[in-house]
């Protein structure tokens, strides 16, 4: 396992290996069965071109009321609850005492990307967010805690671990695009990305 700091984001590359891997992918194969993949829509009507659904307390939603946090899948079933494996990996590079409150689930599939943006849902920004790649390869974008200005990336192989973290935790920041078919874990190809945050 290596560690790159970018732009005050500390990558971990490597910290999963394959049967960590996937081992996480067959448990959250069980929280997508409760709560399955939607796409969301911006408040502008926009489909996003990544699925998505969530664990835990909260689970992040978009359509035309806006960006907000809710107990209930669109569907209006509970979320379900963090893996124990998720959890884990939380608390070994969070650095924090509290335990997050959800867990986004994010699935890339071929020519899926997400544009530069903060995390600023959450009330306490104290708090990090640890985002965790499995699957095919992605070009992370980072940039400054305002739009605009210059930014780094770095590709996001499948079992790295990102946290951003104190001066990182509002940098905006993005996927370019995903290298499909650069990994093998998932039988058809993709990536599955999750976001775990703390959100009150």
């Amino acid at each position: 396992m290596t560690e790159v700091l970018l732009r005050g984001v500390r990558v971990h590359h490597g910290f999963l290996d394959r049967a960590r891997q996937e081992a996480l992918v067959e448990s959250l194969r069980g929280c997508l069965r409760q709560a399955p993949l939607f796409h969301p829509v911006t408040p502008r009507g926009k489909r996003m071109s990544v699925a998505m659904s969530a664990a835990g307390r909260f689970g992040w939603v978009t359509d035309r009321k806006g960006y907000r946090y809710e107990e209930r899948h669109p569907d209006g079933m509970p979320w379900p609850e963090i893996p124990d494996d998720v959890l884990e990996i939380w608390n070994a590079v969070s650095g924090s005492a509290r335990a997050p409150e959800c867990c986004l689930i994010n699935w890339y599939g071929d020519g899926a990307k997400m544009g530069l943006h903060q995390d600023r849902d959450e009330i306490d920004f104290s708090e990090p967010v640890v985002s965790i790649s499995l699957g095919d390869e992605a070009l992370f974008r980072v940039g400054n805690d305002t739009r605009g200005g210059k930014t780094e990336s770095i590709w996001l192989r499948s079992g790295d671990v990102a946290v951003m973290g104190g001066e990182a935790r509002l940098r905006y920041h993005g996927i370019d695009r995903i290298r499909h078919g650069s990994s093998s874990l998932l039988p058809q190809g993709g990536r599955i990305n999750l976001t775990l945050r703390v959100v009150t």
